[in-house]
């Protein structure tokens, strides 16, 4: 996704879904808020347009005609990484946990509010917004060092002190540029999210904390670099120099 764009140039939003009337409640509401929209109807056809052009954010139908829509989801972290958000007619806590596994942003059950549509997507746009790079000369300064690791923003990928390259989604680039940007210093779960509110039950920062811990070869059971501060939040524990 990229991380500038001029100001009067809208995000652009592709949506996932084979529904006639589902595909037109979101984009209508979408366009109304100001997104530009661009309505597919399988998977083939999404993953195809990526291809030719990184959309802002994909909305995911995981009911699909032509493919399950979670190979969706991780085909497009593969070879497209963007923004993702399920949305999903399955009401099952498992599907939900593996979509974020795989690196969707936030999932939406159907039937849906599409105000609440609206914020969930203006929520996820804000957290890319605010783990970009400012646009000064510190723009320039996406690769950074901590611990024998390189993290490379640019494209999506660590690289291990043994030299191994080890590839990430947008969300966990993202997640992960904001823990750097500020080593020492704890984040709650709302300031990593970019709520106010935190529904008390949503546990998607922890899965990616989680998958983040795995890439980094960081023990869960006792983390050298991410730290759970219980009750407050996480931190970032190492030096980290960006260049």
């Amino acid at each position: 996704m990229s991380a500038t764009r001029p100001e009067a140039s809208p995000p652009t939003i592709f949506v996932l879904e084979d529904e006639p009337d589902i595909a037109r409640l979101i984009c209508s509401s979408l366009t109304e808020y100001g997104f530009r929209c661009e309505h597919l109807t399988t998977g083939r056809q999404l993953l195809q347009r990526a291809r030719q052009q990184t959309p802002d954010l994909c909305i995911v139908d995981l009911g699909l005609p032509d493919m399950d829509g979670m190979q969706v989801v991780r085909e497009l972290q593969d070879g497209s990484p963007c923004a993702v958000l399920i949305l999903t007619g399955r009401n099952d806590v498992t599907d939900r946990v593996l979509g974020l596994e795989l690196g969707a942003d936030d999932y939406i059950v159907k039937p849906f509010e599409p105000r609440e549509l609206v914020a969930r997507v203006r929520s996820i746009l804000r957290r890319y917004q605010r783990s970009a790079p400012p646009e000064t000369s510190a723009a320039e300064k996406t690769v950074a060092r901590f611990a024998g690791w390189t993290f490379d923003g640019g494209r999506l990928t660590m690289t291990a002190p043994d030299g191994r390259e080890v590839n990430l989604s947008a969300a966990e680039a993202s997640l992960l540029a904001v823990l750097l940007r500020r080593p020492n210093k704890i984040f709650s779960r709302e300031q990593l999210l970019g709520e106010r509110d935190v529904d008390p039950f949503d546990r998607s920062i922890d899965v990616r904390i989680s998958r983040l811990r795995r890439k980094l070869d960081d023990d869960p059971q006792n983390p050298r670099l991410i730290k759970t501060v219980y009750g407050a939040g996480y931190l970032f524990a190492a030096q980290v120099s960006w260049e």
